[in-house]
Formats: structure tokens, sequence, C-alpha cells
């Protein structure tokens, strides 16, 4: 039961001291999910050996290039690497029209189906669902439409205590008592009680990733109690007003929304080209909010019981 974020890019506009534009590869439970696709992503994919085949969902915040200009390039490697399966690619609008033309024009065809889905920024939509989990939006605030996207796990089953499997169980009663249920016979009398042979089913997790924002009071509520959250600090608190001219984050800022929403972890990225060392950023974080990191490059965070 896996729940492990690859961090491929962490900069913010401009690739800079060897920090690759935003990009993160998130795996639950075998699924495979792509979030923005900065320039160099397939580089970086490549680099931590995370096959272009698996990832089958692609989410993109915006249309900020620094967000999505790597996507044209891993789409033609996966052409020619024979990739025959569907691609979901989840965006605000524009960006179908982006990857059409430059098709067009380079007279290409892939081997495989592109199904885009557009997504209105300032709602909270589910964009992905199935029995295991869900993805959804999350409103941000930035000069251009932007969302970020939340990762959640559904509650999982209970779990057969190995120790009080009896002979005769049928693998009917197992599901059952797996989902919470008692077995009774036709007379209404009890056979199994699901707590006599169950355990507490494993943990749920869920992930939080904030793009490009202004600090946003709005998305508290929807962040409350997550995991992992990732949010843009772009600044330290000494370029505050740049922050708000921008509509970006600082290193505060991100601190004082994981503190609110009462999150467990926090990791900060989309770094300003003009800080080389990152450590101001993560003590100022960590002044408030104290389990804080920093999601450069090949770091890993795995999310388990």
């Amino acid at each position: 039961m896996s729940f492990k974020l690859t961090i491929l890019g962490s900069s913010g506009a401009l690739p800079a001291h060897g920090r690759f534009p935003t990009s993160q590869y998130l795996c639950v439970q075998n699924r495979h999910f792509l979030i923005d696709s900065g320039e160099g992503v397939q580089i970086q994919l490549g680099r931590y050996q995370i096959p272009f085949h698996k990832i089958n969902h692609i989410f993109i915040s915006h249309l900020h290039g620094d967000h999505y200009l790597g996507l044209m390039g891993l789409l033609f490697s996966m052409h020619l690497q024979k990739r025959s399966n569907e691609l979901h690619i989840y965006s605000t609008p524009g960006l179908d029209e982006i990857i059409t033309i430059q098709l067009k024009h380079s007279q290409s065809v892939l081997n495989y189906a592109i199904h885009f889905h557009s997504f209105h920024s300032e709602e909270q939509t589910i964009l992905f669902e199935d029995e295991v989990m869900t993805v959804e939006t999350i409103p941000l605030r930035h000069r251009i439409p932007c969302s970020g996207f939340l990762f959640k796990e559904k509650i999982k089953t209970r779990r057969m205590d190995k120790t009080k499997l009896q002979d005769g169980m049928l693998l009917q009663h197992i599901a059952s008592l797996k989902m919470g249920n008692d077995i009774k016979d036709e007379a209404g009398n009890m056979i199994y009680r699901n707590e006599d042979y169950t355990l507490a089913p494993r943990p749920s997790f869920s992930y939080a990733y904030c793009s490009d924002t202004a600090y946003n009071e709005k998305a508290i509520e929807q962040l409350r109690g997550v995991d992992l959250l990732y949010h843009e600090a772009t600044f330290m608190e000494s370029e505050k007003e740049k922050a708000l001219e921008t509509f970006h984050s600082t290193a505060a800022d991100a601190a004082r929304m994981a503190g609110a929403a009462g999150v467990k972890k926090l990791a900060l990225g989309h770094f300003s080209a003009r800080y080389k060392d990152l450590d101001p950023l993560l003590e100022e974080a960590r002044a408030i909010f104290a389990d804080t990191a920093l999601a450069i490059e090949g770091e890993t965070f795995e999310l388990e019981a």
C-alpha cells in the first residue's frame, strides 16, 4: 500500500542553481500521476527511474509556461516509446488548443489517444475517482486561473486477523467481514462477529498540492488535516511586496497556511532564482510551522502508517 511523492522540479519561473521548473510524480496504490510538467520533466523522470508509460493522468495547475512547457516533449517521447494506452490530461481551458496546434504544425499523429479534461479554477471539482481514491481541485489566487489538487485515499476496508481465521470460513464471509459486517445465519443467529475477527483498517492518506498562489484563507477548510501539504514559497518575507504584486507566497505564508489548516507536514517549493541557498526559507517557515521540509529535486515523501 504505497503513497509516495517524488519531487522532479522545485524552481520558480527560471531553472536555476541546478533546480528545474515545477513537476512532481505521485504514486498511490499503483496509480501514477504527474503533477505539472515544467521544462526538463522527462530528464528528471529518467534520472529518478520513473517509466513514462506508467503515467496515465497528468494534472496541470495553470498555463504559465514553467508549469507545462515540458509537456510537449514528454508526449512525443511517449509516442517514440510506442505508448498505446490512453492518456488523461487535466487543466484549465486552453491546453488542448496549445497541444493540438503543435501536433498540427509538426504534422504529427500520436500512437495513443489523449483525453483533455478542463476545469474552472474558481470551483472545487472532482477530476478523478475510483474505488481507491479521489482527486479534486483546490481554488487558488494567482494572476491567471490556477488550481491546486487534493489527492485523497478513501477509507480502507478492515483487515482480517489472521490468527482468528477458521476452517469453514467462506471467501464471501471474509469479504463481508472486511467491509465491517457481521455474519449471521438465516435465523439471525450470529456466526462471526466482525470485531472478533478483524482489525482496524490501515490509515487513509491525503496530499494537497498548492501551486502558484498568494496566501488564500478560503482554501484552509479544504486543506484541513491533510497528511502532507506542498505549498509554493517563491519568496521570503523580506520580499513580501513582490509576493503580493505577483500573487505568490512567502515561506512564512506557506507556514501560516499549514498551521491554520492543521496539516501534519509542510513541503516548500517553487523557489525564486534569486535564492541559491534555500536554508533561510526553510528557517523562516520552521519558525512558524516546525514540521517543514524543502521539496527539492530527488526528495521523496512517503506516507505510511
